[in-house]
């Protein structure tokens, strides 16, 4: 995790030079928190398979390099994972998969307008924790919960596509997609079960 952090402040630090060079807009810092609706890619085993909700919360540094372009690498908890429901002799069971990352997005942003903007860039996660969980649904029973960290990869890829809206200079609402590019489990020999996952969320930026 130092490593991480440390080259976080790398990365700022040169954007930040650069930025001296190509503008004159400050570089500004901020938090963010939101809801995600996250799921996992489809396994062909099971019948029903759905989205489950999680939190997001962290903070950013929003880089300008260039008169309508800025930089935005963020640091964020994030929590992923998906739900699955199937019917067995008669009883429906939901299955839900819960993955805690901390995540890095590095986005490209474009100001179509002062106040609004697209976005797009890869976003790094590393896993925190991941635990499986099973109910029987028709007698609304918990019959298993499991930590499963061992067997899933500690390191997960995606590319995140979105937008923000400030309706004031330090506040305003962001949406995001982020489409899962890695598998999430170890040694996986069947299809990859990657993670996908919406944010809907509010921004300040510290003025």
């Amino acid at each position: 995790m130092k490593k991480l952090f440390l080259g976080l402040a790398v990365i700022a630090g040169s954007f930040a030079f650069a930025q001296q060079k190509t503008s004159t807009s400050p570089i500004t810092f901020g938090v963010k928190a939101g809801l995600n609706v996250s799921s996992l890619s489809k396994n062909r085993n099971l019948e029903e398979q759905g989205s489950k909700p999680g939190l997001n919360a962290g903070g950013f540094v929003n880089i300008p390099v260039g008169h309508s372009f800025s930089i935005q690498p963020e640091l964020l908890y994030s929590q992923y994972g998906g739900e699955y429901n199937q019917t067995i002799l008669g009883n429906k069971y939901t299955f839900s998969k819960n993955l805690d990352y901390i995540a890095v997005p590095v986005m490209l942003q474009y100001n179509v307008l002062p106040n609004l903007y697209l976005e797009a860039g890869p976003e790094f996660g590393f896993l925190v924790g991941a635990n499986n969980k099973l109910k029987n649904e028709s007698n609304n029973s918990p019959i298993a919960d499991s930590d499963v960290k061992k067997y899933t990869k500690g390191f997960n890829v995606g590319l995140g596509i979105g937008a923000g809206y400030y309706f004031i200079p330090n506040l305003g609402v962001t949406v995001r997609y982020v489409a899962g590019l890695t598998d999430t489990y170890k040694d996986n020999s069947g299809d990859a079960v990657k993670n996908n996952v919406f944010q809907v969320g509010l921004a300040y930026k510290f003025k």
